[in-house]
């Protein structure tokens, strides 16, 4: 799992039939649900970091054990195969009394595939996202003819 984003393309950064079962299932509660995420998980992930800085591998299980299963939630495979590995091997430094010193590279690795499979839930639930960057605000964008197409 060492260089996540590089090894995994945006397109395997979440597995959508997950996600468009929990959003079928969640019905008009989804988007509220995954507003929940985003700050649960932007909120794990800094105490992560706050942990790896204080070299604690306590404070480090009880939000990667959280953002884990969250993101499998909803179909964040690679984001909550990180934060497991994270849990496992921080919960094996408790019981060992030895420091998460070997996890600084897994831990720097977790804000930005968080950051890049909430831009890609970003995408999926509010289509506005896309046409704003695709070409501005009264641009088309290049190669279309008519109304804006996914």
């Amino acid at each position: 799992m060492k260089g996540t984003l590089v090894a995994i393309g945006a397109a395997e950064l979440v597995d959508w039939g997950v996600f468009a079962r929990v959003r079928t299932e969640l019905g008009s509660g989804f988007v509220r649900i995954l507003g929940y995420f985003r700050e649960d998980g932007i909120k794990s992930v800094g105490q992560i970091e706050q942990a790896i800085r204080e070299r604690s591998a306590a404070a480090l299980v009880l939000p990667a054990h959280t953002l884990k299963g969250e993101a499998r939630q909803f179909g964040a495979v690679p984001l909550a195969d990180l934060a497991e590995v994270i849990e496992t091997t921080a919960r094996r430094c408790v019981e060992a009394r030895e420091t998460p010193d070997e996890l600084i590279e897994r831990v720097v690795e977790l804000r930005p595939l968080f950051d890049a499979t909430l831009r890609l839930f970003d995408r999926e639930v509010n289509p506005l996202v896309d046409r704003r960057t695709a070409g501005g605000f009264g641009r088309k964008p290049a190669g279309s003819f008519g109304l804006a197409q996914r």
